[in-house]
């Protein structure tokens, strides 16, 4: 009870932070909304093979491999506000205080996840806009597993940024890694237009399951196997990075 209560506190405070300078919104959705505008119609023509053509078959297929990427590469940057937060001495005053050393970890991961599901669901509206139709039970369903790869990338992130503290490096390594996981992922193209060793290559990358569930939700494909093999993919994962990020947060703010 005490975990989950100063979890809430410490989410609180931070969404209030966030909403204190809400221009970063806009700057955090210029790129996807960019790709959902100008990308997609690339599309159209491009997924005849799959049996996609068209202005729907393109929003339904693009849409959910750019909201995986969002969380992707949303969560997989907010280590640099910890770093920010750590070098300023911001957390070390939080530990005097009585709150819990998790909860500080995990209020700050529920603060990113919240603000990535929130771009999520206006590129989503966006995308309706501009043609594409899906259940409405599918995207709740779709924001449920798009909130566990938020909070596993998010975590992820935090990892580095304990091992590294340096935002340099970390800035390194995120671009090196994020991209070809992203595009292993088939968050661009599905992985179904891709040669066979890539697909093979793919199978390791426990962000291409995800996607793969995401875009079966969005096709209406509620009972394809892709759903529940990327929720448990990602959900185990999710959970043992949330647990080294406690633990490195514990012994690295000390």
């Amino acid at each position: 009870m005490k975990l989950a209560r100063d979890t809430w506190l410490i989410f609180q405070r931070q969404i209030t932070l966030m909403l204190r300078s809400p221009i970063w919104i806009a700057f955090a959705l210029a790129q996807p909304i960019t790709y959902l505008i100008l990308f997609t119609p690339f599309l159209q023509k491009a997924l005849m093979p799959i049996g996609e053509g068209g202005t729907a078959g393109a929003y339904r297929v693009y849409v959910p491999g750019l909201l995986v990427v969002t969380c992707l590469f949303g969560g997989l940057f907010t280590g640099f506000g910890l770093l920010a937060e750590i070098r300023a001495g911001i957390v070390e005053r939080c530990r005097v205080t009585p709150v819990s050393r998790s909860a500080l970890l995990l209020g700050r991961a529920l603060r990113d996840v919240a603000s990535l599901l929130g771009q999520c669901v206006i590129i989503t509206v966006l995308a309706l806009a501009f043609g594409l139709r899906v259940p409405l039970t599918n995207v709740l369903l779709a924001y449920v597993l798009l909130a566990v790869i938020a909070l596993m990338a998010t975590t992820l992130s935090y990892d580095l940024t304990l091992y590294v503290r340096n935002e340099g490096a970390l800035g390194n390594i995120i671009n090196t890694v994020g991209q070809p996981v992203a595009l292993l992922a088939g968050v661009l193209l599905p992985l179904a237009l891709a040669p066979v060793w890539v697909q093979n290559i793919a199978k390791a990358n426990p962000f291409s399951w995800a996607t793969a569930g995401v875009r079966a939700l969005f096709d209406g494909r509620l009972g394809d196997p892709a759903v529940w093999q990327g929720s448990l993919i990602v959900t185990v994962l999710a959970i043992a990075t949330v647990l080294l990020s406690a633990r490195l947060f514990e012994r690295a703010v000390r």
